[in-house]
C-alpha cells in the first residue's frame, strides 16, 4: 500500500486551517493527491414541521449552508496555496448527516484526515462523532490535535501495541508512513504473559523483514491511565505521530469502564493514526 489519496474533513472549526496545514504537508511528503472534503449538514427538522416552513425561509438555510460552503473552500484553496499544493489537489462537497458521510467517504482515500474533538466547539454544525467514524469507515483515520502546529512529519513514530487485531491492522495501515520514519518506538504498556519477556519484539521483527529500524520497549503503568503513559512516553521520544488500534475492548464496555481509545482521542498532544 502506498499513501497517494489522502482526504481531509473541512468544517467550520477554527482548527480547519491548521488540520488542512497538516494534512497538505502530508500528502506533499508522500507526493499524494490531496482532497479537501466538506459536509453540508441537512436540517434536523422532522418533515411534518418542515413542511409548515415557508419555501422563503427554507431557501434562506439553503443559502447559508452553500455559503458556509464556499467559505471552507476557499480557506482550503488559500492554504495549499500557501504551501504549493494546489495543483495536486481538489474539492468536495457531499450532503448528509457528517459522520455516516465521512464515513463513506473515507472509503475512497488512503487515509482519512480529520480533527480531534474540542469540547468548545461540541454545538459547531457538522462536527463529525470521532469514536464512530473509526469504528465505522473500514479505512485509518489520523487525528489531527486542535491547536497543533507540526515541525516534523512522520520522522519519530511512536506504536501503540498490544497485540490485537486492531493493533496489527494499524500497523499495516501505517506501514508506508513507518518505511519513511527516522525512528520508531513499539510501546507495549502493562502487557500480558502471553507476549513474553520481550513484548514487542516480534512486531519489531515483522518491521525489520520491511527494512524498518524499531526499537521494542515494554513499560508497567499500575498508577497511570495507560493511555497517559502512552502519551508521556510520546513526549519524552519527541514523537511527531501515534499508531495504535482503536476499540480492542467492546464499545460499551469502553464507555463504561473508560479506555485508550477514548482516552487519546480526547486528550492527543501529536497526530494519532488509528484503525479498527
Amino acid at each position: 500500500m502506498a499513501l497517494k489519496n489522502l482526504m481531509v474533513l473541512v468544517d467550520q472549526s477554527k482548527h480547519s486551517r491548521d488540520r488542512i496545514d497538516y494534512a497538505a504537508s502530508l500528502a506533499d511528503r508522500f507526493d499524494a493527491h490531496l482532497i479537501g472534503q466538506y459536509i453540508k449538514q441537512p436540517s434536523t427538522v422532522p418533515a411534518f414541521v418542515m413542511a409548515q416552513i415557508p419555501p422563503e425561509a427554507r431557501q434562506i438555510h439553503e443559502t447559508s449552508m452553500e455559503t458556509v460552503a464556499q467559505s471552507t473552500h476557499r480557506l482550503f484553496e488559500e492554504r495549499l496555496q500557501a504551501v504549493g499544493r494546489y495543483d495536486r489537489s481538489e474539492w468536495r462537497v457531499a450532503r448528509g448527516e457528517p459522520t455516516a458521510a465521512a464515513a463513506l467517504l473515507s472509503r475512497y482515500a488512503d487515509l482519512m484526515i480529520a480533527g480531534q474533538p474540542d469540547p468548545e466547539e461540541d454545538d459547531v454544525e457538522g462536527m463529525i462523532d470521532a469514536d464512530e467514524l473509526v469504528l465505522s469507515s473500514g479505512r485509518p483515520v489520523m487525528f489531527v490535535p486542535h491547536a497543533f502546529r507540526a515541525d516534523t512529519i512522520c520522522e519519530r513514530v511512536l506504536i501503540a501495541w498490544d497485540a490485537s487485531r486492531e493493533a496489527a491492522r494499524a500497523v499495516a495501515d501505517a506501514m508506508p508512513i513507518l518505511e519513511r520514519s527516522r525512528h520508531v518506538t513499539v510501546l507495549c504498556v502493562n502487557p500480558p504473559q502471553e507476549l513474553g519477556d520481550e513484548p514487542g519484539a516480534d512486531i519489531a521483527l515483522h518491521l525489520a523483514r520491511h527494512d524498518i529500524s524499531a526499537e521494542a520497549s515494554h513499560i508497567y503503568a499500575r498508577d497511570i491511565d495507560p493511555g497517559d503513559a502512552i502519551l508521556s512516553r510520546a513526549a519524552d521520544l519527541s514523537a511527531d505521530m501515534i499508531v495504535m488500534g482503536a476499540y480492542g475492548r467492546p464499545r460499551l464496555r469502553e464507555l463504561v469502564l473508560g479506555g485508550v481509545t477514548r482516552r487519546m482521542i480526547r486528550h492527543m498532544t501529536v497526530p494519532v493514526l488509528m484503525a479498527h
